[in-house]
Formats: structure tokens, sequence, C-alpha cells
């Protein structure tokens, strides 16, 4: 979990996306050793906001702990 964690902040930020305005879509795949299921989420991203920020860390975006 926690890589992917990291893997999403660098690609897109730190944020979330709500179950609002959101899509999945499944698709199968074939494979010899058994059919796979491709699923792709869509949804918007909302970046985190962190009040009282302190000096150095940005409004929006990264804070490592």
């Amino acid at each position: 979990m926690q890589i992917r964690r990291q893997s999403r902040r660098e690609e897109i930020g730190d944020g979330t996306m709500p179950a609002i305005d959101f899509n999945i879509d499944f698709e199968r795949e074939p494979n010899p050793k058994g059919d796979r299921v491709r699923m792709t989420l869509s949804g918007k991203f909302l970046p985190f906001e962190y009040y009282g920020n302190e000096q150095g860390i940005p409004e929006y975006g990264f804070k490592d702990e």
C-alpha cells in the first residue's frame, strides 16, 4: 500500500479522489493462464489543503510526515 501511495504522489501529487462524478470500467483481457480483468477508475482529483501550513510546506501538495 505504501508503494502505491508514494507512486501516486510522484505522479499527481498529494490528494484524494472522491466517489462524486466517478466512473469505473471493466475489460476482459485474454491470458493463457486464464482471462484477466482490467479495472479503470476515473474521478476528479482534489489536492489536500493544509491549513496553518509552516514555512517551507506548500499550501497544496506534498507534506511528508
